[in-house]
C-alpha cells in the first residue's frame, strides 16, 4: 500500500512538472530569451517560490526545457536518418529537419541558445544567467548522439570511433553556426542552405562505405 501511495505521488509530481514545463513553453514562445520566472509562474497560476521549489532556479528550468526540446529534436533527426532514401537524400533531410525545427520555433531556439539581458536582485535573481554555460551541453549531447549513429553505420577506417565523434560534433557545430546565422539574416532559402551544407559534407561521405549488416548512413 505504501509503495502504491509513493507511486501515485510520483505520478502526480511528474504530471505537475509537465504542466509547468508546458506553461514555460508558452511563455518562451511569446517572449523568447526575455522569458522570466515571474511570467512563467503567472502563466502556470502559481507563485514564483513554488516554481523555484520544482526547478531550483532559472538554470534548472532551462535544463528541463532544453532536455524536453533536445529529446524531440533528436527523435526527429533519427527519423530523417532512418528514412527509406539514398544517402544524399537522408543527409539533406537531416539538415532540413534541424533547420525546420529552429525556423518553426525561433523564440524557443533563441531562449535555448542566446543570452538574455535579465536584471534583478535577491536570492533567486535571474541577473547573470549564463545561457552559454547551459547551452553547450545541449550541443555536446547532439554531437555524441550523431556520433553514435555515424559509428554504427559507416566505416571510417582506423580509429573509426574517434573519427565518428569528430564528424558528429563537427556536423552539429556546422548546423548550429550556419543555422544561427541563417535564422538571423535569412540570406537565402532553407532549401538553398540545405543544399550548400550538404555539398560541404558530401565530399567524404560519398566515398565512405556502409558497415556490413548496418542500416547505412
Amino acid at each position: 500500500m505504501e509503495t502504491t501511495h509513493r507511486t501515485d505521488q510520483q505520478r502526480s509530481a511528474d504530471q505537475r512538472r509537465r504542466e509547468l514545463l508546458e506553461a514555460a513553453d508558452r511563455v518562451v514562445l511569446r517572449d523568447g530569451p526575455q522569458a522570466s520566472m515571474n511570467a512563467i509562474a503567472a502563466e502556470a497560476g502559481i507563485t514564483k517560490p513554488i516554481l523555484y521549489r520544482h526547478f531550483g532556479d532559472k538554470g534548472g528550468l532551462y535544463r528541463a526545457l532544453a532536455k524536453r526540446h533536445t529529446d524531440a529534436l533528436l527523435s526527429a533527426l533519427q527519423q530523417a536518418l532512418d528514412a527509406p532514401a539514398d544517402r544524399r537524400e537522408r543527409v539533406e533531410a537531416t539538415l532540413d529537419t534541424y533547420l525546420a525545427a529552429i525556423e518553426a520555433r525561433p523564440q524557443v531556439y533563441r531562449f535555448l541558445m542566446h543570452p538574455s539581458e535579465d536584471t534583478g536582485g535577491g536570492q533567486h535573481s535571474e541577473q547573470g544567467f549564463d545561457i552559454g554555460r547551459h547551452s553547450a551541453p545541449v550541443l555536446r549531447r547532439m554531437g555524441e548522439e550523431l556520433a553514435k549513429v555515424i559509428a554504427e553505420r559507416v566505416d571510417l577506417g582506423p580509429n573509426s570511433e574517434v573519427m565518428a565523434r569528430v564528424w558528429g560534433h563537427g556536423i552539429v557545430g556546422m548546423m548550429h553556426a550556419a543555422g544561427d546565422w541563417w535564422l538571423g539574416e535569412r540570406p537565402c532559402s532553407r532549401t538553398e542552405l540545405v543544399k550548400g551544407l550538404a555539398d560541404l559534407l558530401w565530399g567524404r561521405l560519398e566515398r565512405v562505405d556502409d558497415k556490413e549488416g548496418g542500416p547505412g548512413f
